[in-house]
């Protein structure tokens, strides 16, 4: 079930965002993308999902290339996505946000059954489940949004800065919240660009800077490499 990118080469409005950027994310594991504002984290993750035609490289998840496929194809394989803002519709309860992927992927598991397991990664969300999306905190939405592509029932979860603009107090339970998936046997590819906001139990870590992968490796081979730390936090 290993997600792979090799040498994948990305151009947006005449400007290469992405340089052969090659990274690979194995069963069970979380690997974290770090990088700062622009250094091309999202480009990275909607060039998976199909959203970003590539220039060059190939996209494979579980041998399969994904070249080419569109975005709902890559949630009928088993990848979910949970894009930078953690939008919600609005317009729904908390409750119908969370069954909504029940209704567009059929799985071997229930509906119901997928619905438990996306409350079991934020039960406070049990709370909330008549609460209109309009209605959430940035942190509700956060937990809102995860736990919609969880009920997707992916083998591999995306997600986009799980923990940008939100409050201190909030982050143990998205942290908390990404050990329970990993748990239940799923891979993570997070982007993050603030060093200090990755799970200390964060398998691997790739850092990109300017399109380009700089450093691959764990957290305590990266916070004792004193370049890379430079990049990653924008210090001199």
């Amino acid at each position: 079930m290993s997600l792979e990118l090799n040498k994948i080469s990305v151009t947006l409005l005449g400007n290469q965002v992405l340089r052969g950027i090659s990274l690979t994310v194995k069963p069970g594991e979380l690997v974290c993308l770090v990088g700062r504002n622009g250094a091309g984290k999202t480009t990275t993750l909607r060039s998976i999902m199909g959203y970003q035609k590539l220039d060059s490289g190939d996209i494979r998840w579980k041998s399969q290339v994904l070249n080419g496929l569109p975005t709902y194809a890559m949630a009928d394989l088993g990848l979910g996505y949970t894009p930078e803002g953690s939008d919600v519709f609005g317009d729904l309860t908390v409750e119908d946000n969370i069954a909504l992927p029940t209704w567009t992927r059929k799985t071997a598991k229930s509906p119901q059954d997928r619905i438990e397991v996306a409350y079991n990664i934020f039960p406070k969300l049990k709370q909330y489940l008549h609460r209109g999306g309009q209605q959430l905190s940035g942190g509700e939405r956060k937990m809102v949004s995860i736990a919609r592509a969880i009920a997707l029932d992916p083998e591999m979860l995306i997600l986009d800065e799980a923990f940008e603009g939100l409050s201190p107090a909030i982050l143990p339970t998205i942290s908390d919240g990404l050990r329970e998936i990993l748990r239940q046997g799923r891979s993570v590819l997070l982007a993050e660009s603030n060093f200090y906001h990755l799970p200390s139990f964060a398998d691997r870590i790739y850092v990109i800077e300017r399109g380009e992968i700089v450093f691959h490796g764990t957290l305590d081979e990266a916070s004792q490499h004193p370049e890379t730390m430079k990049i990653i936090t924008g210090t001199s």
